[in-house]
């Protein structure tokens, strides 16, 4: 099976905290970690988990911590195709409470990649399925050459741009800059999720709702929870699974996703 995700990747500074700081504190974190995260960077890396490698259309910032970043992904199982930017990699700090959430500071705009950019896009075609995060038009339009399309609902703007159908959309029912809005042409189907209260799905037939899964032990990190749902999720509808079933997989892949610090990634 091939997959791909077309979209952007974070370097990320991880620290655990026993809660966010107010203003004018001092906080002394008990562990400190850095490690390649973003919503694209994440899908990657649990898609070349459940696929056994994934194809990463991205870009990076032109600098040593891009160089970094790229060879972590790299000895992660995934592919990088990444154009180079004149410009810092992105970079965030996350800290994550003693109740496992996590709080994120971003620098700097995402890096995403354009369809003029000098990557090899015919290599989508025929793909079984694709997880779109970026933020051009053009290269959702590549995108499309996949079997499969799967799009999170933060880029509502570039899909209408794009003009083209996506297969399903990951939106959120609480928060309203994940929200979904009619598109056309529609989704095939569109996901509203609810955390661990399970979520909501829609086709143009039929419609449901499905539970979250229960994590396989303690919750340590709820980042890239989302993330590796949507992964999931991907990878399920390109291997042929019904709306229901591919939801119940990316649950478990999302339920597993809060048991590990950082991005932590597994197989169902």
């Amino acid at each position: 099976m091939r997959v791909a995700v077309v979209g952007h990747t974070e370097w990320i500074e991880f620290l655990r905290i026993p809660r966010v700081p107010l203003a004018g504190d001092i906080t002394q974190a008990s562990r400190a970690w850095e490690e390649p995260g973003g919503g694209g960077g994440v899908a990657a890396q649990q898609l070349a988990r459940l696929a056994g490698g994934c194809d990463f259309f991205t870009a990076l910032g032109d600098d040593d911590i891009g160089r970094r970043l790229e060879q972590e992904l790299t000895h992660r199982g995934v592919r990088v195709l990444a154009a180079r930017r004149d410009e810092p990699q992105r970079r965030a700090v996350t800290f994550t409470d003693d109740n496992g959430e996590r709080t994120i500071t971003l620098f700097t705009p995402k890096l995403t990649p354009a369809h003029d950019d000098p990557l090899p896009w015919n290599e989508l075609d025929g793909v079984d399925a694709v997880y779109f995060t970026g933020r051009e038009a053009g290269a959702l339009r590549e995108a499309r050459r996949a079997k499969v399309l799967v799009a999170t609902a933060r880029e509502l703007p570039t899909i209408r741009e794009a003009g083209v159908m996506v297969d399903a959309i990951v939106s959120s029912a609480s928060d309203p800059s994940e929200r979904y809005e009619p598109l056309d042409p529609p989704p095939r189907l569109v996901v509203a999720t609810r955390g661990t209260a399970g979520g909501d799905w829609r086709t143009a037939n039929e419609q449901g709702t499905y539970e979250a899964a229960e994590p396989p032990g303690p919750v340590v990190d709820t980042y890239g929870a989302g993330d590796c749902f949507a992964a999931g999720l991907t990878f399920a509808l390109g291997r042929g699974d019904a709306p229901a079933d591919a939801l119940a997989f990316a649950a478990r892949c999302g339920a597993y996703a809060v048991t590990g610090a950082g991005v932590h990634v597994a197989q169902p």
